[in-house]
């Protein structure tokens, strides 16, 4: 498979992927306005959030399936050196 290929199917499961997710959450957050919520005002609130959550969570794995996440944070570091006892002023 060539890199181009490589590319290409990268595009097209990140593609997917968006779609999907931003589909399910709008449709879970139109159930939960549906749900919880009677004014349209904050049935269609949840509806952007759930699209939000989506597209968010899409960035998120197509960040890390083109190997370029945003998300990741650099692990503490850990340093070896004990902690020195401090007396008692009392």
């Amino acid at each position: 498979m060539g890199k181009g290929e490589e590319l290409d199917a990268k595009w097209e499961a990140c593609l997917d992927l968006s779609l999907r997710r931003v589909v399910y959450s709008s449709l879970a957050g139109a159930f939960g306005g549906l749900l919880f919520f009677r004014s349209p005002t904050t049935r269609w609130a949840s509806v952007a959030f759930g699209a939000g959550v989506g597209i968010g969570s899409a960035y998120t794995e197509c960040s890390s399936l083109f190997a370029g996440s945003a998300t990741k944070i650099a692990p503490p570091q850990v340093h070896d050196t004990p902690i020195q006892n401090v007396p008692d002023t009392e």
